[in-house]
């Protein structure tokens, strides 16, 4: 009787280790469908774990690294492979048609490039601060709706509703304002953003990645 109840032991100490551990560091993925110009794309993307970022840190602050890891939190809880509801694309959720315009068309491998995604994110910066750069030296010092007005909250919000719509709000005295459609605006981005050092950008209107 000992012998077989050893033996059972031994039988199941076996399975446990060739498939316990196994399941134990499977990696889920997440399949997601994208419009690619040449016909419809699927993608597996590998749901890792990414670093956590203390945005309080004195080692960041309110240098451009901070301002590109707090905006990237806001977007997507700063993962690399995030897509939302809307198909916005990676650690700043790209649109397919800002990718577009840095010649990015594969967004299946764009997700699995975290080099790429901060090349583009410093592109569209530049592309933003050129369009902006005589709003950013008009407004900047100013309050529109209660809010001061900075040069990092400008490009911020020129991330989330483009820079023609920031424009606009600020040409108008904050009369004409947008929301996206989780309901941020672009007040609330110029106010949560304000304040960080984004003088390392430089104003570009053809960035090459």
């Amino acid at each position: 009787m000992k012998k077989k109840t050893s033996k059972l032991l031994v039988l199941l100490v076996s399975i446990f280790t060739i498939y316990g551990f196994t399941d134990m560091y499977k990696i889920e993925t997440k399949t997601a469908k994208y419009n690619v110009p040449s016909a419809d794309y699927f993608a597996t993307v590998p749901q890792l774990a990414e670093p956590f970022v203390d945005f309080d840190s004195p080692n960041i602050g309110k240098s451009f690294i901070g301002f590109k890891e707090a905006l990237a939190f806001k977007e997507s809880q700063g993962k690399y492979n995030s897509i939302n509801t809307y198909g916005y694309l990676g650690k700043y959720q790209f649109g397919k048609g800002t990718l577009k315009r840095f010649k990015i068309y594969d967004t299946a491998e764009f997700l699995k490039d975290p080099q790429l995604q901060e090349e583009a994110f410093l592109a569209l910066c530049s592309v933003n601060k050129w369009i902006l750069k005589r709003d950013i030296k008009r407004f900047v010092g100013k309050t529109i709706n209660g809010v001061k007005i900075t040069e990092s909250g400008i490009l911020a919000a020129a991330h989330l509703a483009g820079a023609g719509n920031v424009k606009t709000y600020l040409r108008s005295y904050g009369q004409i304002t947008f929301e996206d459609a989780y309901g941020s605006s672009i007040k609330y981005y110029i106010k949560k953003f304000a304040g960080y050092d984004t003088s390392f950008i430089e104003a570009n209107r053809h960035p090459v990645l």
